[in-house]
């Protein structure tokens, strides 16, 4: 007989949930996007909300409902192979290669590079992400502890110095709304939706699925149904928090530009606003809160990344894997913020439509045509996606054939050029695999 569930275990669960999530993208994209997006903040934040509290959402339900075990399992559908190669791309995406550095990365750009001469900047980068990674490294050894590290200590302390600044900017507001720039004129929503795949939270969903579920086994709950109940309801809690917090700072950035000013990335956005309201307290005050944000954040990466590979491989040591992964993480740190945000960009407008129908088609059905047609016919458009998204940063690299790719699919396929060009091809996938599955199926009677 399964015991109750308590209040308290859904709360804890989602707290933890929450403080998984919300780490370096959560703070940094909705302040800029407020700034930029100005007085089509509701549509900017609108878009945003889909990408960054929806898809989430919906990743962890796909792990909660499928009764999976975690990405790999769920992405097997598929193909074994597809299943192995997706997955590691996920996990070093969300992991070693981009979403991990940059939680080293935020805190020393917005609590302290402002506060360091230029000339020193390189030297200190990585003197702080030694010792934020040395941290990492020790509260990851014992994944068991997560729960307590993330949901009972850092996130409560988290939460309670980011409201301290939030009810300051609201009481005191900056200014006014500015008017939108860049794409934020015509295309707020949009811009907005786009904007919200650089919290890499759908994808950490998938990834995150793996250390919510041990989590809620560790209370006893081993169920298959009682999980996905436990699983579905803190993750309730988990994004109406993280709403809330989005749409707080998503303000504070709209009404700071009068005050800061137009500024590289919104680290920087973020210790201007501390600055002006707490002056050289504010430092201290933001700087407490990115770095905690950032920490339980990385701890919750460094664990899912290390479970995953050490499944993957299990001669390996999982604890071998957290060196390995604190690591490497620690090296590509030191290229910097807003390198790491420019060669993210390309690689998630890739994954990300393919992590989308992934976990779209969890909810509809379990059929292996389905979901092979469904994924490949995204693939051909994702992978232009991200190719153009690479082209845009760095445009050394156009190659003729690929271009000539992107120009026909910006003439064929509806939504392409607003970043969905990937939706109906993928609806013909999901036609086409279950008309295979009926064939096939009447083959065999």
């Amino acid at each position: 007989m399964q015991q109750k569930v308590s209040f308290s275990t859904y709360v804890v669960i989602g707290t933890m949930l929450f403080g998984l999530y919300f780490g370096a993208g959560n703070l940094i994209f909705p302040i800029q996007l407020g700034q930029l997006a100005g007085t089509h903040f509701w549509l900017a934040l609108g878009g945003f909300l889909v990408t960054a509290i929806g898809l989430p959402f919906l990743g962890i339900l796909a792990i909660g409902l499928s009764g999976s075990n975690g990405l790999l399992d769920l992405a097997n559908r598929v193909h074994p192979l597809f299943g192995v190669i997706f997955s590691i791309a996920l996990y070093l995406t969300i992991g070693p290669f981009f979403a991990i550095p940059r939680t080293a990365t935020v805190p020393f750009v917005v609590g302290f590079e402002p506060y360091i001469g230029v000339e020193h900047t390189t030297l200190w980068l990585a003197l702080f992400s030694l010792v934020f990674f040395a941290i990492v490294y020790y509260l990851s050894l014992n994944p068991a502890k997560i729960m307590d590290y993330v949901g009972k200590y850092l996130t409560p302390a988290f939460l309670i110095m980011l409201f301290v600044l939030i009810v300051i900017s609201i009481i005191k507001p900056m200014g006014a709304f500015g008017e939108p720039a860049g794409d934020y004129v015509t295309q707020a929503f949009m811009t907005g939706f786009k904007e919200g795949y650089n919290t890499m939270d759908a994808l950490a969903s998938l990834a995150f699925g793996i250390v919510v579920i041990a989590a809620i086994k560790r209370t006893g709950i081993s169920d298959r149904k009682e999980i996905a109940k436990v699983t579905w309801k803190a993750g309730i809690f988990a994004m109406a928090l993280m709403t809330l917090l989005y749409g707080l700072i998503a303000y504070m950035g709209a009404s700071s530009l009068a005050i800061v000013g137009t500024l590289e990335n919104g680290g920087l956005i973020f210790a201007a606003v501390a600055e002006h309201y707490f002056g050289a307290f504010g430092a201290i005050l933001l700087a407490a809160i990115i770095v905690l944000a950032c920490l339980k954040t990385s701890i919750g990466l460094i664990t899912s990344c290390s479970e995953f590979f050490n499944e993957l491989y299990p001669k390996v040591s999982y604890q071998r894997f957290v060196l390995i992964l604190c690591l490497v993480s620690f090296g590509i740190a030191n290229f910097g913020l807003s390198k790491i945000i420019q060669f993210a960009v390309p690689v998630l407008m890739f994954i990300y439509p393919l992590a989308i129908v992934l976990i779209l088609l969890t909810f509809v059905t379990n059929k292996r045509a389905v979901y092979v047609t469904t994924i490949l016919l995204t693939f051909f458009v994702s992978i232009i996606d991200g190719y153009t998204a690479l082209v845009a940063n760095i445009p050394a690299v156009q190659i003729g054939f690929l271009e000539n790719t992107a120009t026909f699919y910006a003439e064929v396929l509806p939504f392409y050029g607003i970043g969905l060009g990937w939706l109906v091809p993928a609806f013909i996938g999901a036609v086409l695999g279950s008309v295979i599955e009926k064939l096939l199926l009447r083959r065999k009677l």
